[in-house]
């Protein structure tokens, strides 16, 4: 037959109860649950992280920039728009110049804007293999224009004034390559600066050339006054 507790040992048992609380009260703030209800002294582990694939940040001055040279990247037959659209999608700075013709139908006519220099589009970047690669990853990419095995760069004041020749409207025409004569520089009106090759025939002409497509085009310029280059 079990004996009653005495008061000696409800005190002992009492005192134990109250040094258990004090260790929990001590380790819980290092002490955790699983879902289990074991206890665990171990950290939690850090959270994982996951990137979304996309490209890299570019390294300060790897960017494309005001500084950086021009050159020109060969498209197949009517990619010219597709290719010019990838790149800007992929932060390179593109230049496609178009030219706006009106097709004739017998019962209509539309104005439709087409590559001025079929086949080539003009992208602006650092000369480093990472843009390089980016350019010739892309769809429709043919490769770059090269001289002597290397992508050839193209004078940014070429780049300039054909962009301002197009900015403004004016009548301009493919034109034979040209690639001597006298040199001129318009002087006064929209076109202050403009630089190219005066061919004259029934009308006044300034040839802009791009030497490494072999391509020109020609804007008319009567009315304008001319200085040498």
């Amino acid at each position: 037959m079990m004996k009653p507790p005495t008061l000696l040992n409800l005190c002992d048992s009492f005192q134990a109860l109250l040094s258990f609380e004090v260790i929990l009260r001590k380790t819980g703030s290092q002490t955790e649950w699983d879902s289990s209800s074991r206890a665990s002294s171990e950290s939690p582990s850090p959270p994982l992280t996951v990137f979304a694939d996309r490209f890299l940040p570019e390294a300060p001055g790897e960017g494309p920039s005001s500084t950086a040279p021009w050159y020109v990247v060969q498209t197949r037959y009517r990619f010219e728009s597709r290719v010019a659209s990838q790149l800007q999608g992929k932060g390179v700075q593109v230049f496609l110049p178009l030219l706006n013709e009106t097709h004739r139908w017998s019962d209509r006519q539309k104005i439709v804007s087409l590559p001025l220099f079929s086949g080539y589009v003009f992208v602006r970047l650092q000369p480093s293999t990472p843009w390089r690669t980016r350019v010739l990853r892309t769809e429709g990419v043919m490769g770059f224009v090269q001289v002597n095995g290397d992508a050839s760069p193209i004078p940014a004041r070429q780049i300039d004034d054909l962009r301002r020749m197009l900015t403004q409207k004016l009548p301009c025409v493919l034109h034979p390559f040209l690639r001597v004569g006298q040199r001129v520089r318009i002087r006064g009106g929209c076109l202050d600066g403009l630089e190219g090759i005066l061919a004259q025939s029934t009308q006044k002409t300034l040839v802009i050339s791009m030497e490494c497509i072999q391509r020109s085009v020609a804007v008319t310029i009567e009315g304008y006054e001319l200085e040498p280059a």
